[in-house]
């Protein structure tokens, strides 16, 4: 560290300080000037004078006085023998020291000079205990030696990048995971509440399992009688092949469903005047009136009106509503073919587009040696793909019903039929009708236990038949080698009113037989075959079984004039 400068140092003799330069910000820069003579002057040949030499190679005139610009006064010019670093007169071929350094004695044959102090500015006051300590060189620092502070390291930046990248990805993860629990949430809150919708839905509709009218038989049947229930009948006479088909069509406006119920010809009903008859004969015989109410004495149902529906409005019905599709069971050939072996009028297979007449051809077909039965479900597809393609607006339902021209019953106006369709329409559109049929035994009663699933489930009632023994027994066996004559004697007799009993099949015979074991039953057998077809002479007394008022055997004479 460089010596503080007193200023009262010159008046005692002290050191004193000559102006060597500028530094690098424009400051002057002094030096110590030794006081004591030098042993050896260099420059004693040239200059005779004792005050120095003239860096200005003016030689025999003193240096003027230096100037202090610390205090802003003159000093005497420097001591004999002071180095000039400016000097260039005598000294030619010197290297030039800024700093006022000497050259070495082998490069210019001079003895050194003694070794200076580095230059201090005079009014500088240094640290305190630089009073104290002993003068040492000061180390010279450049710019360029800090640059560290201001270029950044490509390490460090690395590692805040690694750090940025950790951070992020931590970031991430969590969002990540928070997102993750919001759509588990989510998702279990839907599924809660489908969950309760379609349980909900079980409950109202009563098809929750161990709450349905199936399950149990206490506290069910309430509930399905108090549900609301719009039914109207519907019967299709064939007036080209005879005979006739009934469905119910019910809405359960409760349940938002809605059923087709197929009703077998042979269902036996109690007539006008309490005897037993069958469906197709109430029909003939006792017209819309008296079926309804034999209906809805046997079923417990509360029919709302009755639909007369005739083949040919129903041709015209289908091609209203601009033919229907229906998954057909069967070839049907065509009735107006004049040749054997023509291609059928409805082919047999899924999606079969349906017009007009060949809705009528496969709701009426019954192939050789079918039951009623098989007929009855063909009309029922119909009528489901009739309520498909039916509009679902009333207005636009009742301007088709009133467009067919019919006459209806006057239980039922035009309005309220087609206001009735458009309700079915909407819910098989949506897969919410379907089709049962009404199990029938083979003497035209309704079993408790069979038919409770369509009575009490579908239809809210109670069955109740009519006493069996109300009506003659009939029992037959068929003996004329044709075994689709069992039927259609079945149809016959269940449509006469009497109770059909099968014996099975015996050995073919000529004529056919009418025997009768009680007299009281000679009239019943002379009705049975009026009602067969057979000739008088075939009625008979004889032995027969226990289980039947008469017995019949149909012979090879036997001409069954209902298919």
């Amino acid at each position: 560290m460089n010596d503080r400068y007193d200023a009262g140092a010159a008046d005692h003799g002290a050191d004193q300080y000559e102006l060597v330069g500028y530094d690098e910000y424009g400051q002057p820069v002094y030096r110590q000037v030794q006081t004591q003579q030098q042993t050896y002057d260099p420059y004693a040949q040239q200059h005779q004078q004792g005050y120095g030499y003239d860096p200005y190679g003016q030689q025999g005139q003193q240096s003027p006085p230096a100037y202090d610009y610390g205090t802003g006064r003159q000093q005497s010019a420097a001591p004999y023998g002071a180095y000039d670093p400016y000097a260039t007169g005598s000294h030619q071929g010197a290297p030039h020291d800024p700093y006022g350094q000497a050259p070495t004695a082998g490069a210019t044959g001079r003895q050194p000079l003694v070794a200076e102090q580095t230059a201090h500015i005079p009014q500088q006051a240094g640290p305190a205990h630089d009073q104290e300590a002993p003068a040492e060189p000061q180390r010279e620092y450049h710019t360029e030696q800090f640059a560290f502070v201001e270029e950044p390291d490509a390490n460090s930046e690395d590692v805040i990048d690694w750090l940025k990248f950790t951070e992020n990805r931590t970031e991430r993860r969590e969002e990540a995971r928070r997102r993750a629990r919001s759509r588990i949430v989510a998702l279990a809150v839907v599924l809660a509440l489908v969950a309760a919708g379609g349980v909900g839905y079980l409950w109202y509709a009563g098809k929750l399992p161990g709450l349905s009218s199936d399950d149990s038989k206490t506290g069910t049947a309430t509930a399905a009688g108090a549900q609301k229930r719009d039914v109207i009948v519907v019967h299709l006479h064939d007036t080209k092949g005879g005979g006739t088909s009934t469905a119910l069509l019910v809405d359960n406006t409760t349940t938002k469903r809605g059923t087709t119920v197929l009703l077998p010809n042979s269902l036996a009903l109690s007539s006008d005047d309490g005897t037993t008859t069958t469906l197709a004969k109430s029909v003939e015989d006792d017209g819309s009136d008296g079926t309804r109410d034999a209906l809805d004495t046997v079923l417990g149902t509360d029919i709302e009106g009755t639909w007369r529906l005739d083949t040919p409005y129903l041709q015209n019905l289908v091609d209203l509503v601009g033919s229907i599709d229906v998954d057909t069971d069967a070839d049907v050939p065509d009735p107006a073919a004049k040749k054997k072996g023509e291609a059928p009028l409805v082919n047999k297979g899924q999606d079969q587009t349906l017009s007009g007449k060949m809705a009528v051809a496969y709701a009426t077909y019954r192939a050789p040696g079918e039951a009623q039965n098989a007929q009855l479900e063909r009309f029922g597809q119909v009528m489901q793909g009739i309520l498909r393609k039916m509009s679902s607006d009333p207005q636009a339902a009742t301007t088709t019903i009133q467009t067919l021209a019919q006459i209806l019953d006057p239980s039922l106006t035009d309005k309220d039929l087609g206001t009735f369709l458009a309700g079915l329409s909407d819910l098989a559109k949506g897969g919410d009708v379907k089709t049962d049929l009404l199990p029938v035994q083979s003497d035209g009663t309704l079993s408790a236990q069979a038919s409770a699933g369509v009575v009490r489930n579908v239809l809210g009632g109670t069955a109740k038949s009519p006493d069996k023994d109300a009506a003659v027994s009939v029992a037959v066996q068929n003996a004329t080698g044709v075994k689709d004559n069992t039927e259609k004697a079945r149809v016959v007799l269940l449509n006469g009113g009497f109770t059909f009993l099968e014996s099975g099949t015996g050995t073919a015979q000529a004529t056919s037989e009418v025997v009768y074991a009680d007299a009281a039953d000679k009239a019943n057998a002379a009705e049975v075959a009026k009602t067969l077809g057979l000739p008088a002479g075939s009625v008979t007394k004889g032995r027969i079984s226990a289980s039947a008022d008469v017995s019949v055997v149909l012979g090879q004479d036997y001409k069954p004039s209902s298919g």
